[in-house]
Order: structure tokens, then sequence, then C-alpha cells
């Protein structure tokens, strides 16, 4: 297309979702700060085992029980080994467990509660009676009881945090999925010709990711909390294996004696990853929510 001042050209935009990310991390600066806390720990759990100046398993006689110095950070255990090494390596483990269990319990609950919101009757009956059985356990006491019976290695427990994530996600997309099946813009998919499989994925699904995300951020800092816990008492990872919740529950019995160091940088450790995943919430339901990118 010409005009009299000569041919117009297109102007160059960004992409649309990247320039609705940036939107979203400067109009809110306390999710920068989260995804920013969040990229540090990915850093760690990437680069980690390479970049500590110490090997987490190694013991060493001479340095038991170090209190924080120049050469040891974080100071050092019963054992004579590097806390710092040991805190920054656990970090893989443990967002592998987190991650791990919340993307399973999303996929499984949300496929629950989406068909059975969509369908109703029988299929919506039978779903809120076992999730109404999950849910009269204490979860804690679920996962508990899954792993010891199956097993406490990493698999078992990342199967037993899902499992008892998943009627949150469940009931989530149930409750979205039903005030939506007979919305306007559903039925006019209906009538454009779209299958029922097509209308779930790509019209009512992408209006419940909002809250959902929510619930992701927070799942993540419970499923952390979850194996940190079950490591406590001796139902998580074995050791010596690096883990938050092994090092807080060997670090508990020097407390008394002075050894603080022990359990306070697994502890912060453990709190500075659930604030990262809580205060992440609200940023990643703006990033997802269509209605945000008018």
């Amino acid at each position: 297309m010409a005009t009299a001042n000569g041919p117009v050209t297109p102007a160059k935009s960004k992409s649309g979702a990247f320039a609705h990310l940036i939107y979203v991390l400067r109009e809110n600066p306390v999710t920068g700060i989260a995804f920013a806390m969040f990229g540090i720990l990915i850093f760690a759990a990437i680069f980690g085992p390479m970049i500590v100046p110490y090997d987490p398993l190694a013991t060493d006689a001479s340095s038991v029980l170090q209190p924080p110095s120049f050469a040891h950070w974080f100071g050092t255990d019963n054992l004579g080994r590097d806390v710092f090494s040991r805190v920054v390596v656990a970090t893989r483990l443990d967002l592998v467990i987190s991650v791990a269990a919340v993307a399973l319990s999303f996929v499984i609950g949300s496929f629950l509660g989406a068909v059975a919101g969509y369908r109703g009757g029988w299929t919506d009956i039978t779903l809120n009676r076992v999730l109404d059985t999950i849910m009269a356990f204490p979860l804690f006491v679920l996962a508990m009881g899954v792993v010891a019976a199956l097993g406490n290695s990493v698999a078992n427990i990342i199967y037993a945090t899902a499992i008892i994530n998943i009627p949150f996600y469940a009931r989530l997309v149930r409750a979205e999925v039903n005030i939506r099946r007979n919305a306007g813009f559903t039925l006019a998919a209906k009538l454009s010709g779209n299958s029922d499989a097509r209308i779930l994925a790509f019209h009512i699904f992408p209006n419940a990711l909002p809250p959902m995300m929510v619930q992701v951020s927070l799942n993540l800092g419970w499923a952390i909390l979850n194996a940190a816990g079950l490591s406590f008492i001796g139902l998580g990872v074995r050791p010596p294996t690096p883990e938050w919740g092994i090092m807080v529950a060997e670090g508990a019995n020097f407390i008394v004696s002075g050894e603080w160091w022990l359990a306070l940088f697994p502890g912060l450790s453990l709190m500075i990853a659930v604030l990262t995943f809580n205060l992440m919430g609200d940023g990643l339901r703006d990033i997802v929510d269509p209605r945000r990118r008018t």
C-alpha cells in the first residue's frame, strides 16, 4: 500500500507473549524479584555440583563441627563435610522432587477435573467421592503411608506428593469448567463444529489457568516442605544424599550443644525456596491470564 508520501512499511513489534511478560514484571516488582530468586535456585540446581568448593560427600575427621569461616562458609557437620557444598547440591534434588510431583498432579488433576466438570452426571459424582476419600486423610499422613508402603525412594516420594496434590487441581478445574461449559463462547465453539476435546483444550481450559497457576506456586512450596518433612522423620531420601530435610534433622541434634549452623542454613534454604514459590503465584497468574493480554 502506498500513500502520497511513499510506501508504508509495517512497524516492527515485539513478540506479544514476550511483551506481555515484560509488562507483568514491570507492573509488579515483587514478581520480578521472585523470578530472579527462582533463577538463582535453577542456577544452583543445574550448576551447583560443578561450582561448589568441596565434595558434598567427602568426610574430613580433622574438620569436624567447625563454625562458619572463610574456608567453610556454612561450617562443617559432624563428619567434617562442608555444609555450604551440601546445601547447594541439595537444591537440585529438592527442586526435582517438587517440580516433578507438581507437574504430575497438575496433569492428572487437570484432566480428571476437566472431564468431570464438562461431562457432569455420574462422572462428576464418582470423581468427587474419590477426591473426598483422599482428602479425608491428613495429607502428610497419607504421604507417609504411601512412602512407607512403597519404600523411601525419590520416585516414591514424588508419587506420594503428587497423590496428595491431585484433589486441589481436580476440584479447581472442575469448578472453572463447570462454570464455563454453557458460556456463550463455548456454545459458539460448538456451533462452529469443534469437538468436545478441542473446546476443552483451546477454549475452556486456558480460562481456568490463572487460578491454577496460583495453586501451582503454592504446591511447589508445599511439595518441598513435604519432601523435607518425610526426610526429617526418616521416610524420605536416605543419607548421605544431600537433602535439606535430612540436613535439618541431623543438625537438630546439635543445636543444644551450640552447633547452630548445621540446621540454620538448610532451614534458611527451605524458607527461601518456599517464599520464592509463594511470591511467584500472582505473576504466573497474570502471565497466563488471557484477559490480561488485551
